[in-house]
This record gives C-alpha cells, sequence and structure tokens, in this order.
C-alpha cells in the first residue's frame, strides 16, 4: 500500500507539470499575437517581422522662437574655444562711483613684487629705483574704470585713460548689470585678454600679482557663487513671470563679484533674452512687496542653466557677512592687521547660510584644478583711512 501511494503521488505531480506548462505556453502564444505589432513584443521576441514606426522624440514643452535662438547662440559660444594667445592677459575690471581709494596699493600690486622688498630694504641704488618705474607686468593685465557719479583723478600709471562710458548706477537696479556688461563689453575688445575680474572700489588684493595671475589663468573655468537659498531671499525672489524660459528649479543667489573666462564674458553680452526676464521681473518692488536684486541672481541662474559645470559655484572675493546685515562687514583702519589678512588668505571652505527657518549652513571646499586651496584672491569692503595700514603689510600678507 505504500508503494502504490508513492507511484500515485508520482503520477499526480506529472499531470500538474504537464498542465503548468501548457498554461504558460497558452500564456505566451496570448501575449505574442496581442503585441506582436508593438514595440513591446519586438523588444520581447526579437521579431524580424515587425514593422513599428519610431515616433522621434519631443521636448517637454516647445521652445520659442527667442529661446531657440538664444540657445542656439549660447551653444556656440561654450563649444568655440577662444584664440590663444601668446601672453594672455587678466582684465581687471572696476566698477566705482568715483575715486578709487585704493588706487596706490593697486599700482603697488601690479608692480614686480621684487622690487618692493629691495626698495622697502634699501638694496638698490638711486639709479636702479628710478628704472623700476618700468618694470611691472603690463603685458599681462589691463585695467578699466566704470565711474557711475564722479571722473576719477588718477595717480598711478596703470590707471590713466582707462576710464570708459559710464552711465548712472543705482544698487539693487538692472542698472548695475548693465554696467557690468559695459565692462566686459570694452574688456572684450582686447582679444589677449582672457579672464576677467569685476572689483569695486572698496576691493583689495589679498595676495602679489604672480599668485593671482597664475591662480586665474591656468584655470580654465570662471569663479562664480552659486549656490541655492530656499528662504525669502533666494527662491523667495523669483517670479512665475519668468516663465516659461526661467525655471524657478534653476534660479540661484550669488555675490555679484565674478572672474569670468572668455566664453563666459561673450555669454554675458550676448544674451539678450534671459538679462530682458530679470530686467523685467527682477527688481525691488516686486508683487508683495517683494524685493529682487538682480546683480545677485542674474548670473548664478543664467549658469545654472547653461554650464554649471564651467564655474566653481566660489568667488574669489572676500566678503564678510558674519554680521547678518543688509550689507557685509566693512574694515576700519585699526581692523587692519596682518592676523586679519592671514586668516583670509588662508581659508579654504566658502561659506553660505540659508535665509530660511532651518538657516542651514551650507559649506563648500574651494577646489582649484582637482586640489583645494586658499579660496580668495582678493577682499571687502576696505575703508579708505585703511590704505595706508595696508601699504604697509601688503610685501608681508601678500606672500602668505
Amino acid at each position: 500500500m505504500t508503494s502504490g501511494s508513492r507511484y500515485r503521488s508520482h503520477v499526480k505531480r506529472r499531470k500538474w507539470m504537464i498542465v503548468l506548462v501548457c498554461m504558460v505556453g497558452i500564456f505566451l502564444i496570448i501575449v505574442y499575437t496581442y503585441l506582436s505589432k508593438s514595440s513591446v513584443a519586438c523588444n520581447l521576441f526579437s521579431s524580424s517581422s515587425c514593422s513599428v514606426e519610431v515616433l522621434p522624440s519631443t521636448p517637454v514643452r516647445e521652445l520659442t522662437d527667442e529661446e531657440t535662438a538664444a540657445q542656439v547662440v549660447i551653444s556656440e559660444i561654450l563649444h568655440t574655444p577662444p584664440l590663444q594667445p601668446k601672453i594672455p592677459k587678466v582684465a581687471f575690471m572696476f566698477l566705482t562711483p568715483g575715486p578709487l581709494p585704493f588706487e596706490r596699493l593697486w599700482d603697488m600690486f601690479f608692480h614686480v613684487i621684487l622690487f618692493i622688498y629691495l626698495l622697502g630694504a634699501n638694496l638698490v641704488s638711486d639709479k636702479e629705483k628710478s628704472s623700476t618705474r618700468s618694470c611691472g607686468h603690463e603685458d599681462k593685465f589691463t585695467v578699466y574704470v566704470h565711474a557711475s557719479r564722479e571722473q576719477p583723478v588718477h595717480v598711478s600709471r596703470y590707471f590713466a585713460s582707462r576710464n570708459i562710458h559710464s552711465e548712472k548706477v543705482v544698487w539693487g537696479r538692472i542698472s548695475m548689470i548693465d554696467a557690468e556688461r559695459r565692462l566686459l563689453a570694452n574688456a572684450l575688445k582686447d582679444p589677449d585678454n582672457q579672464q576677467f575680474v569685476l572689483l569695486s572700489d572698496s576691493c583689495v588684493p589679498l595676495h602679489n600679482f604672480d599668485y593671482v595671475y597664475n591662480f586665474l589663468i591656468f584655470a580654465n573655468v570662471s569663479f562664480l557663487d552659486v549656490w541655492e537659498d530656499p528662504g525669502p531671499h533666494g527662491a523667495g525672489r523669483y517670479s512665475e513671470h519668468m516663465l516659461p524660459e526661467v525655471e524657478k528649479k534653476y534660479f540661484r543667489k550669488g555675490s555679484q563679484w565674478f572672474t569670468l573666462k572668455r566664453q563666459h564674458a561673450v555669454l554675458v553680452t550676448a544674451d539678450h533674452l534671459y538679462y530682458t526676464k530679470f530686467k523685467h521681473y527682477c527688481r525691488p518692488g516686486m508683487e508683495g512687496n517683494r524685493n529682487c536684486y538682480s546683480d545677485e541672481h542674474y548670473l548664478p541662474t543664467l549658469f545654472k542653466m547653461f554650464d554649471p559645470n564651467g564655474i566653481t559655484g566660489w568667488s574669489v572675493t572676500f566678503v564678510d557677512w558674519s554680521e547678518m546685515k543688509w550689507h557685509p562687514r566693512s574694515f576700519r583702519a585699526q581692523d587692519v592687521t596682518f592676523e586679519l589678512l592671514k586668516t583670509m588668505t588662508s581659508i579654504e571652505t566658502s561659506v553660505h547660510i540659508t535665509s530660511d527657518g532651518k538657516r542651514k549652513v551650507l559649506t563648500r571646499p574651494c577646489i582649484w584644478n582637482g586640489m583645494k586651496r586658499p579660496c580668495f584672491l582678493f577682499g571687502r569692503k576696505f575703508y579708505p583711512e585703511t590704505l595706508d595700514n595696508l601699504m604697509h603689510l601688503f610685501s608681508n600678507y601678500s606672500t602668505i
């Protein structure tokens, strides 16, 4: 009886296996018949008899004529390598309301630093001293000055006759962007200019010229501050009137004090479509009494949209926002010490704090050509009264 029971059990299992195989076969036949003309069936069965019409992919939305033209121009600019001059230059562009209180310091910066040491140590003769006046880095830089209120009287030969046509600039208005574009356009006339540095009248150099020049020229990126602030002073400034060209997911914030490589400088001067969106819909007194400032959002958003990998995400100009006010901390004469300047030149991390309730601290290491390096080449805001202290300290702190 035990043997018979095992035999019947074995036969029963075989019947179930046959039924299962038949059911699977019927199912596959039905699927093949039902989907024989679909792309899914073709993928499953690799049938050579399939004739499937492949529809072209369509964008999420149809671009406007203006967008199509703008994106073609931007693509051409980004994919056309600039001419490589024998000696590339850095364009130092000063955006100022009037006089430049640190012109003497910049004059020292543009001279060969070795001679500054020798002169300070009285190790050169009077004849050699006079010859140093013509010794500088003239073939490696150019200077441009946009003075919006009062034409400055220059004390340095590097600044003489370097004023460009200027217009009135109002803080927080699109005229600030207009002035930046005007500086870029004038600097682009010189084909040897490869990096374009925007500086204010309160900016000072933190390193010697050779350090700054090599830092910028040997980095094929733009040093532009770009970060995402979900709070009212960031994403809260976005206006849906910018649609469809500027989507909120790309809206970014950053410092206006940039250094742009030549391709990016051309892009900024060539752009009209996205500039116009910010001109009309990013300004003080927008809907609901919201304030939007184009100089903080236009460039960060533009480059987040079109070339996020071509920018560093941090600025090379130091600004102290630790006081958490509308404007950064300004340094007085008593503040300017060797220790302060050494600290500025040693910082290796860019820091931002979101404006929402979380007050989240966002940090980004300053990476130069794959290596972590100190972030800052310039510093602001310094009162004019700090000039003597800075002149006295420059030859020491600029070699850190």
